[in-house]
């Protein structure tokens, strides 16, 4: 669950930060209802930041395939002509004290139709056709890019933002030239904004019939 934040201010190996859900402060909502079901009015609401209020848990797999948790906070926001700006931060712990990247992702939101998870809830493309950057926060992540990643790029050094903007990337299966895009589910209820649930082994909703079947909440 996020709360958001007005005027101020989630990814990692082969993941993105998409799937969760949301709160927002009573100061920046615009009148949502208990359960919006319009979607004009759903874009209304979700205007604003959202942000976690805590580290999340995901799930990934180690290289012999068993299941494992990894951990993000994430900073979402939302504006006119479905423009949305995401940043995620992961980290080694669930306390979020050991940050490993974070990542900033930009673009638009394509709405494709109600879902029937729940009334109100809708389908939605999340496309990074505007910006997409990788920042190494810790130097085992920067030396494991440097290995992995490297043609193409400048040295990867902690703290240094690189863009991947239309570039091919392996760690999160990025093509060049081509935009990343996630599909996915979004639902509004009051203060409350979610995303659909991961697959239990991490992968992403990268084909329409694959997009999730359930919500995610705390």
């Amino acid at each position: 669950m996020w709360r958001g934040i007005r005027a101020s201010l989630l990814f990692f190996w082969v993941m993105t930060g998409f799937g969760g859900a949301a709160a927002q402060s009573a100061g920046n909502q615009s009148g949502a209802s208990a359960m919006e079901t319009d979607v004009a009015k759903i874009k209304a609401a979700m205007l604003g930041d959202w942000e976690s209020i805590a580290p999340e848990i995901r799930p990934s797999k180690n290289p012999d395939g068993s299941l494992k948790p990894f951990y993000l906070k994430r900073a979402f926001k939302y504006q006119p002509s479905d423009r949305f700006e995401l940043e995620i931060v992961n980290s080694a712990d669930p306390f979020g004290a050991v940050p490993l990247a974070r990542i900033k992702i930009g673009g638009h939101v394509l709405w494709q139709g109600p879902h029937p998870i729940a009334p109100g809830a809708q389908k939605a493309d999340f496309v990074a056709d505007e910006t997409y950057e990788v920042t190494p926060l810790a130097p085992g992540f920067a030396d494991l890019l440097n290995k992995v990643t490297s043609a193409g790029y400048a040295p990867w050094v902690v703290n240094s933002p690189q863009s991947i903007f239309g570039k091919a990337f392996a760690p999160f299966g990025l093509k060049e030239g081509t935009n990343f895009m996630e599909y996915d589910l979004v639902y509004l209820s009051g203060d409350l904004l979610f995303w659909g649930a991961r697959n239990i082994d991490g992968r992403g909703f990268i084909r329409s019939r694959t997009v999730p079947l359930t919500c995610r909440s705390r």
